[in-house]
């Protein structure tokens, strides 16, 4: 009797730490697993972020500066559509003519198929509670000439809200010992660069 209640009280404690064992192994990979949804998320607003400066920069000549002039831009501006036709007088069928047929707005160009669209979806960082992209423009000089800049950029602590505090420190450690960006970024303020630093 004393031997199996013995034997039972062993195989719990096997069992228990069994599951500890287990349990710290599976835990980093979790955490990855839903870094990973997470970042997808997040880039996914980052690259819209930069599609709407793309077309900003193309009608205005910079970059925005700051939300506030993206969005009042992307709710009025407008974009010309161009039918190209050949050249009637042309023999050689290499001029063309472009007529512009009509406009669409910038916004329905950039997000008119997409369900539930808010601006508000520009601004604010997904899984954050409510914390902003931080967006800032300039200009640099690249050989002698003056290059117009933007970046957008949410940091780990923002989107990794909830998760392990302790792995989100030693993930911000391990960007910070390399030099790089702790977190999601689209865009330099010290490179003429657009792309993102996931791609």
């Amino acid at each position: 009797m004393k031997k199996t209640l013995i034997q039972l009280a062993l195989f719990v404690v096997i069992v228990a730490l069994g599951y500890m064992v287990y349990d710290s192994i599976m835990e980093p990979v979790r955490f990855n697993k839903e870094k990973q949804q997470r970042e997808k998320v997040v880039i996914e607003r980052l690259k819209d972020i930069r599609s709407s400066q793309f077309i900003y920069k193309q009608l205005t000549g910079a970059y925005a500066s700051d939300f506030d002039t993206l969005i009042s831009f992307l709710k009025i501006a407008e974009i010309p559509v161009v039918k190209i036709i050949p050249d009637p007088n042309d023999t050689t069928y290499t001029l063309t003519i472009n007529d512009t047929v009509g406009y669409i707005k910038v916004a329905d160009s950039l997000f008119g198929k997409r369900n539930g669209f808010t601006y508000s979806m520009l601004t604010n960082i997904p899984f954050s509670n409510g914390d902003l992209f931080a967006m800032q423009a300039d200009t640099i000089e690249r050989g002698g000439v003056e290059v117009h800049v933007f970046e957008a950029k949410a940091p780990f602590t923002t989107f990794l809200k909830g998760m392990d505090e302790q792995t989100i420190i030693n993930l911000i450690s391990k960007f910070e010992d390399i030099e790089r960006y702790p977190g999601l970024r689209v865009g330099s303020l010290a490179e003429p660069s657009t792309d993102g630093n996931w791609e």
